[in-house]
């Protein structure tokens, strides 16, 4: 049996978050959702990926993908990639496996399904860009679950990271200090710490574990004087600034700067906000940079829930706190002020007077009272290639390729509407 974690229809509706990347690699609590399939599943069978179309080319060579079925009979185990993996999560897909043409739907999503491969792949044995979910019950025998958590609406990353982050604080070996704590740090509740191989802790930083626990990747830096409490990962090679405030429920990706105030935070490998300004129950995806001063507003004037503008239309979250969600490559000049539940989209370059729209495209050029225009693409994968080289990441042909693709497909969307 070959087990595939797959992608649906719903990874499309994940945009801007999942532009250039597969939903597996969003993250919530304390890394991406691979991170916790890798976690929970270790021991069991090598999963391969099936991931859309257009992202195949670069990460071929960084996923085992799923290529061709051996034939129609081929017995897979389907597994879906907006799943946040847990030991429950295990359980129910791989410890024990589903009768065949058999399949496990949790409020309409598909979790799990064992079939025949001629089920789901073409003519030629490759998968169709999106798993037809609603096609694969149609043909098995479905039983319903609950408890389990996936991904399927944009604000899901910040929604479930609370909880999440609190549940991921068994991945990491809490109570072992590997790193150089440097005299005048000082560490509070060394039960609940954990500071790999490499990580430093600089004098008068403050690792505050009395209300949560704190996790330091290998290589990563506490700066002087910064303040870290309080359910808080800090991923490799990451960088904490001076004086910083990171507090309750924040996880900083591997290679990251984080500066000034942030709260209830995500932020995705090679993110930057190491200035002053407030960052809260907000996600910055991969490559972005928030300039010096940027504030971001998680709580309406009025207390009312926070909505969302997708599609043109007003979508109501039902959360009380929601910042920004910000694309890869998306900038932020200097003093930029976010309203509460904004959307930017990928390589988009904020600035201007004023509050920006809170529904910024892909590949826009502005945001304040000047209006937005289309951000050249030449000009776009340029500086792209700019800010990756600055952290030694190479672009090469294929993610090019990838984010030339996203940014004709959002620039296209655009003239149509």
């Amino acid at each position: 049996m070959q087990i595939v974690i797959f992608e649906d229809e719903t990874a499309y509706s994940l945009t801007p978050l999942s532009d250039l990347k597969p939903v597996v690699a969003l993250c919530t609590g304390a890394g991406s959702l691979l991170d916790k399939l890798l976690f929970h599943t270790a021991g069991y069978s090598h999963p391969l990926f099936h991931v859309r179309s257009y992202l195949r080319p670069f990460y071929r060579n960084r996923l085992s993908l799923f290529e061709q079925a051996s034939s129609p009979d081929q017995d897979l185990l389907l597994i879906n990639g907006r799943l946040l993996f847990s030991a429950e999560a295990a359980r129910l897909c791989m410890e024990t496996p589903l009768s065949p043409g058999s399949s496990v739907l949790q409020g309409g999503d598909l979790i799990v399904s064992r079939v025949a491969a001629g089920v789901v792949t073409r003519q030629d044995g490759t998968l169709p860009d999106c798993i037809d979910t609603a096609e694969i019950c149609s043909k098995t025998a479905v039983s319903e679950v609950s408890g389990f958590s996936l991904i399927t609406r944009l604000w899901d990353v910040i929604d479930f990271h609370e909880k999440q982050l609190q549940r991921d604080a068994g991945m990491f070996p809490l109570g072992r200090i590997d790193g150089c704590i440097e005299e005048g740090a000082h560490l509070i509740n060394r039960e609940r710490i954990s500071v790999a191989r490499g990580a430093v802790v600089r004098p008068g930083a403050v690792i505050d574990a009395s209300e949560g626990f704190v996790a330091l990747g290998c290589g990563a830096v506490v700066e002087p004087q910064a303040v870290v409490a309080a359910n808080v990962v800090i991923g490799d090679g990451a960088r904490v600034k001076m004086g910083a405030r990171i507090y309750n429920n924040v996880s900083i990706g591997c290679s990251s700067k984080a500066g000034g105030e942030i709260e209830d935070s995500i932020m995705e490998s090679y993110a930057n906000k190491q200035h002053d300004g407030f960052l809260g129950h907000s996600y910055i995806s991969s490559w972005c940079n928030l300039g010096a001063g940027t504030n971001t507003s998680d709580l309406r004037n009025d207390y009312k829930k926070v909505k969302l503008h997708i599609d043109g239309s007003e979508t109501d979250t039902g959360m009380q706190f929601l910042g920004l969600l910000m694309g890869e490559h998306s900038k932020a000049a200097i003093n930029t002020m976010f309203n509460t539940g904004t959307i930017v989209g990928t390589s988009s370059n904020v600035f201007g007077a004023g509050f920006p729209p809170k529904s910024i495209p892909s590949f826009a050029w502005g945001g304040g009272a000047s209006g937005v225009v289309p951000y050249d693409i030449d000009r776009a994968v340029e500086t792209a290639r700019v800010v990756m080289g600055r952290r030694n990441i190479g672009m090469d042909d294929l993610y090019e390729t990838m984010f030339r693709f996203v940014a004709s497909r959002s620039l296209g969307e655009r003239v149509s509407l």
